[in-house]
């Protein structure tokens, strides 16, 4: 990934006969292509890059809706959605929460109950960002396939972790970013769009193509590619996802799936240890919250990165609803998030320097 990054990929893709410039369109194809077979998507043109998931969200959001649409999504959702939703309000747009377990479990007759005749949009985060709870997505795809309604999925959590099929799941909108489980770098990210013409663009101005024209051109995917694309963080992304190609997705699964069942037993284990979420790693991906009874998520996070170089994140991870769903809104939780490159003996050195952590609070008490 660092290579493709760093190699000279500083041309202007659709505006030059340079060799920079021809090498950047040839890395941005590829890594289109690699995209949407990642993703099982039939025409990569369908596949438009972002900056990041939450400009994708954003483009799906308020490229479809319009005043008096009505949205469903769950309590578990990132404020990438949630506060494009708010904002939306103001142009007459409605959403419904429904409310998951406090172990983040969604029920997808709840999400069905909560459509109204003029609901347009399902929204769903694959899996919590806060605990890692998988949602069901195959079966509310099912639900919006026979109501006749888009559905958008956020995949920030389960791109690269778990195998995801537009087609299979019924989804309409696929957002993914590339610097977590994809293995690209920040600042790649895009949108699978099934039914462009019902998606307006977020940005509007030169693509490259149809110059002539003083409107907004109608083919893929320059419709959504406004302005020079980041051809380097582009290219790293497919380069991460060769990556995860050859080590296979399976195998990837099955590692990190193995190291979040050890990481849950011996947190689970430790007395004064809060563990939020499900027990099982096989419902789950490696996300991880936890509170330790004494001492903040925050002053926990700062001790380990300190003392053991173990970096965790504190706080409501921009998911608020998530947070009052587990009942940690007041306080926020300590994440911890095994991947695909942690070892078996960086989780015990977790485990270890959290009880240490814990005995050091009590006993300060």
């Amino acid at each position: 990934t660092a290579d493709a990054y760093l190699r000279g990929l500083s041309g202007s893709v659709n505006r030059g006969a340079g060799e920079n410039a021809l090498m950047a369109g040839r890395a941005i194809l590829e890594t289109r292509e690699l995209v949407a077979n990642f993703f099982a998507v039939k025409e990569p043109e369908q596949i438009v890059f972002t900056a990041n998931a939450t400009e994708a969200i954003n483009l799906a959001l308020q490229g479809l809706l319009v005043s008096g649409d009505h949205v469903v999504i769950s309590s578990m959702e990132h404020n990438a959605v949630v506060r494009p939703l708010y904002a939306l309000k103001d142009r007459g747009v409605r959403f419904t929460i429904v409310t998951a377990g406090p172990d983040g479990i969604l029920n997808p007759l709840a999400i069905e109950q909560a459509i109204e005749p003029r609901t347009r949009l399902i929204c769903l985060n694959h899996a919590s960002n806060v605990c890692g709870t998988i949602m069901p997505i195959n079966e509310v795809g099912e639900i919006a396939r026979r109501h006749k309604l888009q559905y958008l999925v956020d995949s920030s959590q389960t791109a690269g972790e778990i195998p995801i099929n537009v087609e299979t799941a019924g989804i309409t909108l696929l957002a993914f970013t590339g610097h977590k489980g994809l293995l690209g770098p920040p600042g790649s990210g895009g949108l699978y769009i099934r039914d462009p013409e019902q998606v307006k663009p977020l940005l509007y101005g030169g693509t490259g193509s149809r110059s002539e024209l003083l409107s907004q051109p109608e083919i893929l995917p320059d419709k959504y590619e406004s302005g020079t694309l980041n051809a380097p963080a582009i290219a790293a992304l497919g380069a991460g996802i060769k990556y995860i190609q050859q080590k296979g997705l399976e195998q990837i699964r099955r590692h990190t799936q193995e190291l979040t069942a050890s990481l849950l037993e011996g947190l689970l284990a430790l007395p004064g240890v809060t563990v939020y979420g499900r027990r099982d790693a096989s419902k789950m991906v490696p996300v991880i919250s936890i509170n330790i009874a004494g001492i903040s998520a925050g002053e926990a996070s700062t001790w380990l990165a300190d003392h053991y170089d173990i970096i965790t994140r504190a706080g409501l991870h921009c998911a608020p609803l998530a947070h009052r769903t587990i009942g940690t809104l007041d306080k926020g939780t300590l994440r911890l998030s095994p991947g695909v490159f942690t070892t078996a003996a960086e989780i015990e050195k977790t485990i270890a320097a959290v009880k240490e952590l814990r005995e050091l609070v009590k006993n300060a008490r």
